[in-house]
């Protein structure tokens, strides 16, 4: 049979970059069950409050919602149960040392799928003030006007 190609996005968390500072990012395989492929594959996943942390040397996913596989039977996985995630022993030691400073934390950008694997893509991510968040949008308006007005300039040369 042969093997899907490319990338294929299932889900990603939008509000991560509003709400973190996004630093060294990291693709990840995920440990799942049949059912949660299953529920995946039919794009069923949500990364609002997900985050992952790393314990005893491993890495774990928590909080992500991979709802119920519609036609699972009584084996069907719990829908926010703690996920392992599959990285090398390299990428564990340098997230931890990024980790050790205080107010930064693991946030999953996305899940998707890469060549037939599930994959999540994790960030060490530093939490945004308010201030942050308005200068953000400040910045983002004012790229956007410039980018209007420049295509109404060249418009207007034609």
């Amino acid at each position: 049979m042969p093997r899907e190609k490319g990338r294929k996005l299932v889900a990603q968390n939008k509000k991560a970059r509003h709400n973190y500072q996004i630093g060294h990012t990291l693709e990840a395989g995920m440990v799942l069950t049949g059912t949660e492929v299953k529920s995946l594959r039919n794009g069923r996943c949500s990364l609002v409050d997900a985050f992952a942390t790393i314990d005893d040397g491993e890495v774990w996913l928590r909080n992500a919602n991979i709802p119920e596989y519609a036609f699972g039977t009584w084996r069907n996985h719990a829908a926010t149960r703690t996920r392992k995630l599959l990285l090398n022993r390299r990428e564990i030691d340098k997230l931890e040392r990024e980790l050790g400073d205080s107010g930064r934390t693991l946030v999953p950008l996305s899940v998707y799928f890469s060549d037939g694997y599930a994959k999540v893509e994790i960030a060490v991510g530093t939490g945004k003030k308010d201030w942050d968040k308005r200068q953000t949008i400040r910045e983002r308006d004012m790229n956007r006007e410039t980018q209007r007005e420049l295509a109404e300039r060249n418009k207007r040369r034609r």
